[in-house]
Formats: structure tokens, C-alpha cells, sequence
């Protein structure tokens, strides 16, 4: 993308608007479309700003992730609507402006008043553009939806090669899976079974007004997100945000006292703690990320939970493994990420259809080098927050199919478990492997 200089606001405008809340989402969008990773470019901006209450983070977030998710159909619209590119800045502020007259059209005139003051912040001579720009959105509405609806990408809000290899996955189940992409996430806690019970835990979050539902594997299922503040039990360690398909990991690694359990790639260490929680196991936690696994010890003191946590590259054994096999290991690899895109909208329009193939060549070396560490008789639970079969399904039966020594066991009835992502979870995929004795 052409790089274009930046405006700095040259109005101000109230912090608690939505003019204000469309131009910091803006920014967000601006840095992804720059190529940026959504989720550290918005931690760089809490860094930014300290004092931002929570109802101005909710609405920033909300509006930057909404709009990505949406991105193929608002760029699409943009693409009919603009005769001459417009600076980056003002071209994301009308993309996150489109998202929200997409899911608020009754407040349309708001939505478009306050996308000119957040304009007019940066560039005041572009506010009577956007504002054209919008109204002529509003009224083509019909004949635009009719039109971008003809593409793909504007359709189902994915890039065509995305929509390709998931249908071809996926051929019964990829409208479904691509829609549950473009939703809110939902959102799940795990109880820490050393600090309280799920009953108890539920009875506290009933008290408060949090309504949750209990799920298969324990996981509580909120009826609607509320901010951790309101979670009675967050701050004292009795809760954590986990999704509900990723609470699986740790029961589906047939775990037991006194074991040598390894969780490789372990940031930011929520399958470490449930592992902990669940049973008085040693625990060595690698992570190749320094700052990463630092988030892995804050996570486990707030839990009071602790192991041992080392910075290492998985496939590189003499710089962190002592020799010592392990009996459980938990191989969290690298992946696309793809059951997770409603989570982290970017990646949808920051992966390329070739980095499948460079991600599962790391999982194959990730395996083979951490293969070499598992116990004769050990369990390894293979998992990926991917939907893709070239990262999940061919990657393990590749895998066996080189290594006698490896027996599939039956995960949840079946020869390997997919969570496809619907409203009570993400996409994830599960294949637990044993070391013949």
C-alpha cells in the first residue's frame, strides 16, 4: 500500500462522542491496513491513553473490530463510491463509518454528522467529502448491496482464497462457518477448581446479574460479555477468560498427580493454568516470545499457580530441554489462526493463502523435535486454533504415517476432534497422540 502522510488533529473533539470513538477506531484500521497486527497496535494505544474510560475502550474496540470483520463489504462500497483515493485517514474513518450505519441505520444521521467532526479533527477541507460520500452511501443503498453482494469477498466478508480452501474443507459446513467468522465472539470463564467450585461460582455470578450457562467441558457460558470488573471472583484468581473450545486441552491430556507435563508454546498461558488447576502436575511452560512468556507468570500468580517457564524455540531442543522425558505434553502449535478470526478480524486480510503452507512446515518440525521428548507410553495432544485441514486433519496423519511409534487414541469418540466456530465457541482442532511403550 502507498504510503501517505499522516494528519494530525487540528480540532478536538469530545472524548466521550462518537466522532471521537470513530476517529481512534480509525487509527486502528489505518494500522492494519499499513500491515500492523490489530491487537498489539490497540495495546499501543491504551498505552497511549491511560485515563480512557471503559466505555471509551468498549466503543473504540467494538467499532475497529466490527469494521474489520465487515472489511470486504466496506471496501467494496468505498470501491463504487470513490472517483479518486482519498488519504488513509480519512478512507478508514469511512470504513468504520460504514460499519456502523450497516448495524445502526436507525441512527444514521448521528453516524454521519459525527464521521464529519471526527474528519474535520484531521482535515477539515475533506468533511463536505465524506459527508457526500456517506449520504450517497445511504441512498444507494439497495443498489450497492445488489452489487458488492456479487462478490465474495463483500459477501462473505473473507478474502476469495479464504472462502476457497474453507469450502473445499468444508464443503456441507463453510457458509456457516464463514458467517460465525463475522459475528461477536462469545464469551466463556473456567473456574480455578483450587480456589472455588463451579457451583459456587455460579451461584456468585447470579448474584451479580451475570447470567451463565454451563457447558460439556465446564466451561460457563455468559449470555452476553460484560467487562471482567463485574465478575465476582476475577481479581482473587477464582476466574479467567477462556474460550470454551480451548478449555478442552487440558481434560483431553488424560493428566494425573505427579506427572511431567510440557506445554510448548505456551503464551499467554490459559491452557497452562486450566493444566494446573486440574491436577498437582510439574509444568514446564516454553515460549519463544520473551515479552510473551512474561504474560505467562502474570497469569499464573493471579491464579497462585506456578511452574516453570522458559524461553526456547520448540524445535531447537539443546537450548531448553535437560534430557528429561516428558509424560504429558501439550503441542499448542503456531497455526493461521483461522477458528479465531471473528476474535482477531485482521488476520483475515493479513494472511495470504501461501503462509498455510509455511505454518503447517513449522508444525511438522515443532512435532518431530518435540516427539523426541515424550515418555515411551506418553500422551502428546496435538492443537491448533485452525480450520484448515492442511494445519489439522493431513498434518497428523502425515505425521503418523513417518513415525511407527506413534498411535492415534480416540479424542471425544472419534479418530481426532474439530470445533468448528458457532456461538458457544471457537474453531479448534484436537488429535492426542501416545508413545508406544
Amino acid at each position: 500500500m502507498t504510503r501517505q502522510k499522516h494528519h494530525r488533529p487540528t480540532a478536538t473533539v469530545v472524548s466521550d462522542s462518537l466522532a471521537y470513538s470513530l476517529r481512534e477506531a480509525a487509527r486502528l484500521v489505518r494500522s492494519v491496513l499499513a500491515g500492523q497486527n490489530l491487537t498489539d497496535a490497540f495495546e499501543a494505544q491504551l498505552r497511549e491513553n491511560p485515563a480512557w474510560p471503559d466505555a471509551t475502550r468498549g466503543a473504540v474496540r467494538d467499532l475497529a473490530w466490527g469494521c474489520l470483520r465487515d472489511f470486504g463489504r466496506g471496501d467494496a462500497v468505498l470501491g463504487r463510491l470513490l472517483t479518486k483515493p482519498l488519504p488513509t485517514e480519512v478512507h478508514a474513518v469511512l470504513l468504520v463509518a460504514l460499519h456502523r450505519l450497516a448495524t445502526r441505520p436507525d441512527q444514521s444521521y448521528l453516524i454521519v454528522d459525527q464521521a464529519v467532526e471526527a474528519v474535520g479533527s484531521f482535515a477539515p477541507g475533506l468533511k463536505a467529502v465524506t459527508n457526500g460520500v456517506l449520504r450517497n452511501s445511504l441512498r444507494r443503498a439497495e443498489e450497492l448491496t445488489a452489487v458488492t453482494d456479487q462478490t465474495p469477498a463483500a459477501r462473505y466478508c473473507h478474502p476469495p482464497w479464504w472462502i476457497q480452501r474453507c469450502r473445499k474443507d468444508w464443503p456441507e459446513d463453510w457458509e456457516a462457518i464463514l458467517a460465525a467468522a463475522n459475528q461477536k465472539p462469545p464469551m466463556s470463564l473456567r473456574v480455578n477448581r483450587r480456589r472455588a467450585s463451579v457451583e459456587d461460582q455460579i451461584a456468585k455470578l447470579d448474584g451479580a446479574g451475570v447470567a451463565v450457562r454451563q457447558l460439556d467441558n465446564e466451561a460457563l457460558l455468559l449470555a452476553r460479555p460484560v467487562p471482567v470488573s463485574r465478575l465476582p471472583g476475577f481479581a482473587e484468581g477464582r476466574l479467567s477468560v477462556q474460550d470454551a473450545g480451548a478449555q478442552w486441552a487440558a481434560r483431553l491430556l488424560d493428566l494425573a498427580s505427579g506427572q511431567r507435563v510440557l506445554d510448548a508454546c505456551s503464551a499467554p498461558g490459559g491452557k497452562a493454568a486450566h493444566i494446573l488447576e486440574s491436577e498437582a502436575v510439574s509444568l514446564l511452560a516454553l515460549e519463544l516470545d520473551e515479552r510473551r512468556a512474561a504474560r505467562i507468570d502474570e497469569n499464573l500468580k493471579r491464579l497462585g499457580l506456578s511452574a516453570e517457564i522458559r524461553v526456547g524455540d520448540a524445535c531447537q531442543l539443546e537450548s531448553w530441554w535437560d534430557g528429561r522425558h516428558f509424560d504429558r505434553i501439550l503441542a499448542d502449535v503456531p497455526c493461521s489462526a483461522s477458528g479465531v478470526a471473528r476474535r482477531h478480524p485482521d488476520i483475515k486480510w493479513l494472511r495470504r493463502s501461501e503462509d498455510i503452507r509455511q505454518f503447517a512446515r513449522q508444525q511438522r518440525d515443532i512435532l518431530k523435535a518435540l516427539w523426541q521428548t515424550l515418555a515411551p507410553g506418553g500422551k502428546m495432544l496435538y492443537v491448533t486454533c485452525s480450520i484448515f485441514r492442511e494445519e489439522n486433519h493431513n498434518q497428523v496423519a502425515s505425521f503418523c504415517a513417518g513415525h511407527d511409534d506413534a498411535v492415534r487414541l480416540p479424542v471425544a469418540g472419534r479418530s481426532d476432534f474439530q470445533l468448528l466456530p458457532n456461538a458457544e465457541h471457537d474453531g479448534f482442532y484436537y488429535a492426542l497422540l501416545q508413545k508406544r511403550a
